[in-house]
């Protein structure tokens, strides 16, 4: 602890995270989408999350090209930048989580060990990891925004599946095959896995509209 630290002291809310949960009547938890660019993690998480808005749920979206925009701004995209950025992203979605926010985060994160970080971070009975397995000749077909081409041309360093490695998660919570399934059957898969986990009510409704 540097001394900054030590004169820093945790408040601690009379309105807990528990509280918060209760009044939202789901459970806060942390969906992290990660996959290679173009695998649809952006996709499928604002497809679930209007499925979860539907509901009555809490929710929040973390887009990576977003992110950056914003937050991570001043961050590049070396292996330590990027590090960084996942980092940043797992500490602003564990304060979502104490708001008892459903908080969807997608990003490549092609490290294991910074999932595992922010697994870490927000503690592992609020994390589901879910990967979006679509193989890379598929993603290279959806590449809208041409930064795959631009990455075999050689223009683009560091590039995640070209020039820079993915980790497969080994043990997902969730594994999407998302380059042969629909996005709606996708979808539904996230919602039943956040049934069965109990983060939301196997009757959902979550809340009444326009209580």
């Amino acid at each position: 602890m540097t001394a900054k630290q030590e004169n820093i002291v945790w408040h601690h809310a009379t309105v807990t995270q528990a509280r918060r949960e209760a009044l939202n009547k789901h459970k806060a938890v942390n969906l992290w989408f990660t996959g290679l660019s173009g695998s649809g993690k952006s996709t499928i998480a604002h497809a679930v999350e209007e499925q979860l808005h539907t509901l009555g749920c809490r929710t929040f979206v973390f887009d990576g090209d977003n992110v950056r925009h914003g937050l991570c701004s001043d961050l590049g995209f070396s292996v330590e930048d990027r590090s960084e950025n996942i980092r940043r992203i797992g500490e602003m979605a564990n304060l979502f989580l104490q708001a008892g926010v459903i908080a969807l985060t997608a990003f490549i994160s092609p490290l294991a060990k910074d999932r595992q970080k922010v697994r870490d971070i927000v503690g592992a009975d609020h994390f589901l990891e879910i990967y979006c397995a679509c193989p890379l000749p598929i993603c290279e077909q959806r590449d809208v925004k041409g930064l795959y081409k631009k990455a075999r041309a050689g223009l683009i360093k560091n590039y995640t599946g070209i020039s820079s490695p993915y980790e497969s998660p080994e043990t997902p919570d969730l594994r999407l095959e998302s380059g042969s399934t629909s996005l709606e059957e996708c979808a539904e898969k996230v919602i039943s896995l956040l049934k069965d986990k109990g983060i939301i009510p196997v009757d959902a409704l979550c809340i009444k509209k326009n209580e």
